[in-house]
């Protein structure tokens, strides 16, 4: 280095000083590359839903049915924000009778969009259909379930725990069910089945079981090419037991919409099995029964209000109806007939006074009862009344 006067400088600088003049800008670089480049992004981790542990099954019909509660919660204990599609699994046994974990196949998957048609009271209810010549072939052959859950395509949950179940031949599903509506209520009848769904003869059926459910005409309902195969375990509950092949429901209301299926029930190793569901049939009962008509019609002639005047004064017993609306009074000049109605609106006790007679006539006097669907009963019997001059 020189001065202004061509004298060279000399500049002596300490270790130490020359070091730090090196490391100095070397720092500032590796302090802008480290703070501006971002690292490789994370993918985050899929949700997996807990492990179902309740898992339970029965047999139901030339099927099993499988219950279980859906979890709401993952493993990581986050609430799931919608339910996550199930798995059904189904797999068979070893020599001694546990299940062979290599064995189970995914048999089944319901979407998750869809497995609130298959919740029943806060379980889904699952019933996968076994074929009747799988049974009859191994009666009493063992299968063995286990189902999990899937939030993501990437990772399910663990599985249930596991269950086996024995399954026998049942009797083939009632054909048809006649339903004839009576004025105390539904009539069932249906044909005793002969043979099983696989076509052998039926051992003895120790009796039937109805079930019912009523049909809400705004209900939202799927469509049954929504659903996955096998099918939702119905929503009919069990309305009454028979030992014959008929039943009678008192305990419908006139326009309303029943749906009713009937199992038939049988013994295998001290364990009742049912059927699979009849043939379906829908009632809609309507009131088209007339009450029952007026009894002991009297009739007494009076002294009406202005001078010279009379009316008839008309009294019945009270009908026992529960759905009795009112009642009409007619009155005719000619025996036999109807005649003209006097009481254009319902009567809602039994008693009446007709003030319109005039002296010199006959008069035959009939009641009947309408009930609130607005069927008139047939008149009771007549009474007849001669109206006289009154008296002075």
């Amino acid at each position: 280095m020189e001065n202004r006067k061509g004298t060279a400088l000399h500049i002596t600088r300490r270790p130490a000083q020359i070091l730090a003049i090196f490391y100095f800008p070397f720092s500032i670089l590796l302090l802008t590359a480290g703070c501006g480049a971002p690292g490789e992004p994370v993918p985050p981790l899929p949700t997996v839903p807990a492990a179902i542990k309740d898992l339970t099954a029965h047999q139901a019909g030339d099927g099993v049915q499988l219950s279980f509660t859906l979890p709401t919660h993952s493993i990581s204990r986050e609430r799931l924000p919608s339910p996550p599609a199930v798995e059904i699994l189904r797999g068979t046994v070893r020599a001694d009778g546990s299940a062979d974990a290599k064995s189970f196949r995914n048999v089944y998957t319901i979407p998750g969009a869809l497995v609130e048609s298959y919740r029943a009271d806060g379980h889904v209810r699952f019933t996968d259909p076994i074929a009747p010549e799988e049974t009859k072939s191994h009666p009493g052959g063992i299968v063995a379930y286990v189902v999990r859950t899937r939030a993501s395509k990437k990772r399910a949950s663990a599985d249930s725990n596991v269950v086996t179940l024995r399954v026998f031949p049942v009797p083939a599903p009632i054909i048809s069910v006649e339903a004839r509506v009576t004025e105390s209520g539904v009539e069932l009848t249906w044909p005793v089945p002969a043979d099983t769904a696989a076509g052998e003869p039926v051992s003895t059926i120790s009796g039937y079981r109805i079930y019912r459910s009523e049909i809400h005409p705004f209900a939202p309902s799927s469509s049954p090419q929504d659903l996955p195969q096998g099918k939702p375990e119905s929503r009919a509950a069990l309305l009454a037991s028979s030992e014959t092949n008929s039943y009678r429901d008192t305990s419908v209301v006139f326009d309303h919409t029943y749906f009713y299926m009937v199992r038939s029930v049988m013994q295998v190793e001290g364990v009742e099995l049912e059927s699979s569901d009849s043939q379906p049939v829908t009632v809609a009962p309507h009131d088209t029964f007339p009450p029952a008509a007026p009894q002991s019609l009297v009739a007494a002639l009076l002294p009406g209000s202005a001078p010279g005047t009379v009316l008839v004064d008309l009294s019945w017993s009270i009908s026992l109806e529960t759905d009795l609306a009112g009642y009409r009074v007619y009155r005719s000049e000619q025996e036999g007939t109807r005649g003209q109605l006097l009481t254009p609106e319902l009567l809602p006790a039994p008693a009446n006074r007709d003030t319109s007679v005039q002296p010199g006539h006959r008069y035959w006097y009939t009641v009947t009862a309408v009930d609130r669907a607005g069927n008139e009963s047939a008149p009771g019997p007549a009474v007849v009344v001669d109206v006289t001059q009154p008296s002075p």
